[in-house]
């Protein structure tokens, strides 16, 4: 046998999005692994980690869809968690130990008048256990091994924090909307702290990833539960572009996109009218389409569309 030969990779070679309503109690990890295996799919990878107690939208990509993970994971993402007063944990949330205790539980009122300063860019301390690397380890890692974990705030963006609910004095709910990598767990220790008391999240659901809501959720057992046939449908999937539909689509001919997948830019001229007044002309990204054919991701830049990411949009199954 050549000793250069590959062997065919194991799996089916299929294409698309599938949004798992995740349980509780389950690594995002494993939810992919549970996925991949029920599929028997070649290549899957997930929109955005999901801590074990957190439940709601897990987006898993499969095949080429693949590819567009950093841009699902860029998109606003919509989240709802209870706040339980009165303990502060060591995950800063209810998995963990605690802490450190306090008898204060604050108005709603306080709550309400602490929320300014934790919405818009701020700066965030991500908690202890996180999977943000200090010396080329997971901070969890060396938190779950005892040693002090010490982290840096980093900037941080959240579009809408909303008391939505108070059920009784020792908690609160909230809706948050955000930009990528805002902790929740951290958004609960910090209004806690913010309001004279501590705090840990209790409850936490993700109800939006970019262009994906709950709408298109689908629970995680009735992808992994043994069935008539071998493996969950494949209709189950959305296409790979509907994980792009939030960025501003651009028409182009059939040689306009051949242009385009050989690498050429093409001037902002000759799309004249048919740019997307949504699309920054400085660095914004238009989703590019031939017909009903999507060609792939390109960016506005210095009066230029430049080829940025392109793929052939290919059937949910492939060979």
């Amino acid at each position: 046998m050549n000793r250069f030969h590959r062997k065919k990779p194991r799996g089916r070679d299929i294409t698309g999005w599938l949004i798992v309503d995740k349980p509780s109690a389950i690594g995002s990890t494993e939810v992919v692994n549970q996925v991949k295996r029920a599929y028997d799919a070649r290549k899957a990878g997930h929109g955005g980690t999901l801590d074990p107690l957190a439940t709601g939208l897990l987006p898993i990509a499969f095949g080429n869809a693949t590819k567009t993970v950093p841009y699902v994971m860029d998109g606003t993402k919509v989240y709802r968690f209870t706040l339980r007063f009165g303990e502060a944990r060591d995950t800063d949330d209810a998995d963990g130990a605690v802490t450190e205790t306090s008898a204060a539980r604050p108005t709603d009122d306080a709550i309400r008048a602490a929320l300014p300063a934790l919405t818009g860019g701020i700066m965030q301390v991500p908690p202890a256990y996180s999977a943000i690397k200090v010396g080329g380890e997971r901070a969890y890692d060396l938190a779950r091994g005892g040693q002090a974990v010490v982290l840096e705030a980093r900037p941080a963006r959240v579009d809408r924090f909303e008391l939505i609910a108070r059920p009784d004095a020792d908690t609160a709910e909230f809706e948050v909307e955000s930009g990528k990598g805002v902790y929740m767990r951290s958004l609960a220790r910090d209004l806690a702290l913010a309001t004279g008391t501590v705090g840990h999240i209790a409850a936490l659901r993700r109800l939006r990833v970019g262009p994906f809501t709950e709408a298109h959720a689908v629970p995680l057992d009735r992808i992994t539960a043994p069935g008539d046939t071998p493996h969950p449908p494949l209709d189950l999937l959305l296409p790979l572009a509907t994980a792009l539909a939030d960025i501003p689509a651009l028409a182009v001919s059939e040689a306009e996109a051949a242009r385009l997948g050989f690498g050429q830019a093409i001037s902002l001229v000759e799309f004249m009218g048919r740019v997307p007044s949504t699309a920054s002309p400085d660095g914004g990204l238009v989703r590019v389409t031939a017909g009903e054919r999507f060609v792939g991701l390109c960016r506005l830049e210095d009066g230029w569309v430049q080829p940025e990411r392109l793929m052939a949009e290919t059937a949910a199954a492939g060979a």
